[in-house]
């Protein structure tokens, strides 16, 4: 249902954070795993549906990103086969797309696929799922899914389906027997527990069932700015207890509706990590890989697409025309060596940086997925 189009370009202004190129100068950056915890190739400004361009291919390639997790399923209320037929179709187009750049693009499946996809220099594609109604009524279909390729899921997007609430529920009401059944079975088979779009209770929940690593792929910090999407800090102590990590997103939640600054990422960035710890924490952009333009064009396909969020009811509270979610000078491919650059000037040591810039996702997929 296009999750892909939400990043976007902030053209204008300044923040008191301007890189030195300390990351540049000793390139820690080429030598580091460098994990995309969500993230999208393609090019927003392209037409709807019409595939990877090779602008969209070079941007990739030129990105400097080890390996990319990405959602191949559709969100929100619908027949679970018609999800589960969906995410079949998405993972057959990236594994198409594989097929066709294999010098950009190479297919995860465990953490050995990552370190090959950073000795050749290409990106790794992770797929992932961010809700999780195509198994709510049948969870003997997650083996398929896993040989399909997924490796991490997200029980519930931001409404209700039969595992439990996403964060827009207003009762809150946590996750069904099926849905604590669904996260044991996710465990045992080796997949990522991802839940980033889930209610407050239905977290609770599903840490007290996990039995491996939790995390938030793509959120940011509550304390910050409040909002439904946004985790506490108990959450995102909750997480690390577990082994997982607190991923930041580049999304105008962190500034309460405002297009976000380089500035509001890094200091969700270090909150995150002065409650979880350095080995807690990431990035999921949550966005497109290629910039974005600021067309007329793509400012009216982004205010339909709006208008569809709210229609189906799985917008959040932000979500205005005005509020393009991107961040301003994070408008390149290589977002990730300024947001390093950004971290070294602020005085984190590098050891911590390569931590945040994929070393911790990779611990995690380790003991998420079964070999």
């Amino acid at each position: 249902m296009g999750l892909d189009r939400r990043q976007f370009l902030l053209a204008s202004g300044s923040v008191a954070l301007a890189p030195h190129g300390a990351f540049a100068a000793s390139n820690p950056y080429r030598d580091s795993i460098v994990i995309d915890g969500l993230g999208f190739p393609g090019n927003p400004n392209g037409e709807a549906d019409s595939g990877l361009d090779a602008t969209a291919v070079d941007d990739v390639r030129s990105s400097g990103l080890t390996a990319c997790h990405l959602t191949i399923g559709s969100v929100g209320s619908m027949p679970p086969l018609q999800a589960f037929e969906a995410i079949v179709r998405g993972a057959d187009y990236w594994d198409t797309v594989v097929d066709t750049h294999p010098a950009v693009f190479s297919r995860v499946r465990s953490v050995d696929d990552i370190d090959q996809a950073k000795f050749t220099q290409g990106t790794g594609l992770i797929y992932g799922l961010q809700d999780g109604v195509a198994f709510e009524d049948d969870l003997d279909r997650l083996p398929a899914l896993h040989r399909a390729g997924v490796r991490v899921i997200q029980p519930t997007y931001n409404r209700r389906n039969l595992l439990g609430d996403g964060c827009m529920e207003p009762s809150d009401a946590g996750l069904s027997r099926t849905g604590t059944e669904a996260i044991e079975r996710l465990c045992e088979l080796g997949f990522t527990l991802d839940l980033s779009h889930c209610g407050r209770r239905t977290t609770s929940d599903a840490l007290a069932a996990a039995t491996r690593p939790v995390s938030f792929t793509h959120t940011g910090c509550h304390a910050l700015a409040e909002h439904p999407r946004h985790r506490s800090d108990s959450e995102i102590r909750a997480v690390a207890n577990s082994g997982g990590i607190t991923g930041i997103y580049i999304m105008p939640y962190l500034a309460k509706g405002a297009q976000p600054t380089a500035r509001d990422v890094v200091l969700h960035l270090e909150h995150a990590i002065d409650v979880g710890g350095e080995d807690h924490v990431s990035l999921g952009t949550d966005g497109n890989i290629s910039p974005t333009l600021l067309t007329d064009e793509y400012r009216k396909a982004f205010q339909d697409d709006n208008r569809r969020r709210k229609a189906l009811g799985i917008a959040a509270p932000f979500e205005t025309d005005e509020g393009y979610l991107f961040a301003s000078e994070l408008n390149s491919p290589r977002r990730f060596e300024t947001l390093a650059d950004l971290l070294l000037d602020r005085g984190h040591s590098s050891s911590r940086v390569e931590k945040i810039l994929g070393a911790n996702l990779r611990r995690v997929f380790a003991e998420t997925w079964n070999s």
